[in-house]
């Protein structure tokens, strides 16, 4: 008998650790020699809104039936992208000045991928960081999330991908 459950223990393991999502480790490709680092100034390039919704059903329980609630969540990428900068030392400038134009740099963001896993499916993003002075890619920043929502998804993939930068 307690062999029986050891086997089914050791079943139960290996099918709640396949239906776990995998991710794609995040990726930072540079381009030249310059690091975002150099700079002390950013642009970033506004971004919609992603709105989901997620809603739970209701469940027998009992004498009585539970009842689940629904949830809206909103996330703007330029946001979450500007308070993580904003964090880490970065000045966030409305436009692009001449003078400083050399210590500053675009950021630019992007859905680049879905991608199926066991429990439905995460989103992949990519942020592009781009020198104000010459135009040229300094880096881009790639990973995907997962969440309860598609704006948690998001949310997700933007910290994992911006994560990376600022480890040390």
């Amino acid at each position: 008998m307690k062999r029986l459950y050891s086997v089914l223990l050791c079943v139960l393991t290996c099918f709640f650790i396949s239906c776990a999502p995998v991710l794609m480790a995040p990726l930072i490709t540079n381009h030249g020699g310059d690091t975002i680092h150099n700079y002390r100034y950013f642009y970033i390039t506004p971004t919609g809104d992603y709105t989901s919704k997620s809603a739970s059903l209701a469940v027998p329980i009992g004498f009585g039936m539970y009842v689940g609630s629904d949830n809206t969540r909103t996330t703007t990428p330029s946001h979450i992208i500007a308070g993580t900068l904003i964090k880490n030392g970065y000045i966030q400038v409305n436009e692009v000045n001449p003078e400083n134009a050399q210590k500053t740099m675009i950021v630019n963001f992007g859905e680049t991928g879905r991608h199926d896993q066991s429990i439905g499916y995460s989103i992949e993003v990519t942020i592009q960081f781009v020198s104000a002075a010459t135009q040229r890619i300094i880096c881009t920043c790639t990973a995907d999330g997962i969440g309860e929502t598609e704006a948690d998804d998001i949310r997700n993939a933007i910290e994992r991908a911006l994560k990376p930068l600022f480890s040390n």
